[in-house]
């Protein structure tokens, strides 16, 4: 077995705390690191597809977990302090209530 190459660079981004706060909520609900999130995404980016090591379950798991926190956090977000909702209010940009993925992504 090949061991994979080690990990040995790192990458620094700016972002508002906001963003930052709402990233790293969401990669622990999917039961993953922000680096895991962070490398697959530049590995899907420069074609580079990662070997698939029989992760199905744990990722159905954590796409439960996330959609079950999702849920219960939304509400929540909405009703938080000033400062949170008007983050989440930037999120929501068709204002329904609901933060999806595409509107996270912005």
């Amino acid at each position: 077995m090949t061991r994979p190459p080690k990990k040995s660079e790192t990458l620094e981004i700016r972002l508002p705390y906001d963003a930052k706060r709402a990233f790293m909520a969401r990669c622990q609900a999917r039961g993953a690191t922000a680096s895991d999130v962070m490398r697959g995404f530049i590995e899907a980016e420069i074609g580079q597809a990662r070997p698939r090591r029989g992760r199905l379950w744990q990722a159905l798991a954590a796409a439960v977990a996330g959609l079950a926190v999702g849920a219960v956090a939304a509400p929540s977000l909405a009703q938080s302090r000033p400062a949170d909702r008007a983050a989440f209010e930037r999120m929501d940009a068709n204002r329904d209530g609901v933060v999806t993925f595409a509107e996270f992504g912005r």
